[in-house]
């Protein structure tokens, strides 16, 4: 198939649960790639010397975090049925699709248009609420946050920056009970920040915590 076939663009709105997170972002790209198959939805490819599915996914979801806010975008032949229903029979146990709505076909690429995320972090050991207070106020008082940057494979000799600042990535933190925690973080191409990230800063082992993303807010 190609490109140039009349398509559909659908938007889908859907929740990462049980098992499923601990699926990586291909994995669950491929996911996507099956189901839609399986309930018999006609997928448009890219063009192109290895063409490809025309699926995308909003935005990464860290190995181990839940999402009640995930968006995938998926191209099927025009004038193709389509039934959330048949949908959701054809994916696996941990995803459930809460709306299905065609878009605009050539608008921009999803993963251009979100501009933050919001997290709830359930907190498994008990911590002093007087020194999570005074994380907390560590962290939003700070005028920078510097963290090492995730290892990739680099060229020899690059002089880019080995640190970035964490800081202006977070636009809300705060307490929402002693064990739970409301995070709202950007997460715009490029400059996404992470709820483990802040958490290693608390002196927070992510295995202490549980991280479901309650929400990806869209630019206007």
């Amino acid at each position: 198939m190609s490109e140039a076939i009349p398509a559909t663009r659908l938007r889908i709105k859907f929740a990462k649960e049980g098992a499923l997170r601990y699926i990586g972002h291909l994995d669950l790209h491929h996911i996507w790639q099956r189901s839609v198959r399986r309930a018999g939805l006609p997928l448009v490819y890219s063009q192109g010397f290895h063409p490809q599915p025309k699926i995308q996914i909003a935005s990464a979801l860290a190995l181990g975090f839940s999402g009640l806010a995930e968006v995938v975008d998926i191209w099927i032949e025009k004038d193709a049925e389509w039934d959330l229903k048949k949908l959701q029979a054809a994916v696996p146990e941990g995803i459930t699709i809460f709306d299905m709505q065609e878009v605009e076909l050539h608008g921009p690429a999803l993963q251009t248009q979100i501009e933050s995320a919001e997290y709830e972090v359930t907190l498994l050991d008990e911590i002093p609420e007087t020194l999570l207070d005074e994380k907390l106020a560590s962290i939003m008082d700070a005028e920078s946050i510097l963290r090492p940057k995730r290892k990739k494979k680099r060229k020899r000799f690059t002089s880019a920056p080995q640190t970035y600042d964490l800081r202006p990535l977070i636009f809300e933190l705060r307490k929402l009970s002693p064990q739970k925690l409301f995070m709202k973080l950007s997460a715009q191409e490029g400059a996404t920040g992470r709820p483990d990230e802040i958490l290693k800063v608390m002196e927070i082992p992510i295995e202490a915590a549980r991280v479901e993303r309650k929400a990806l807010n869209f630019k206007a």
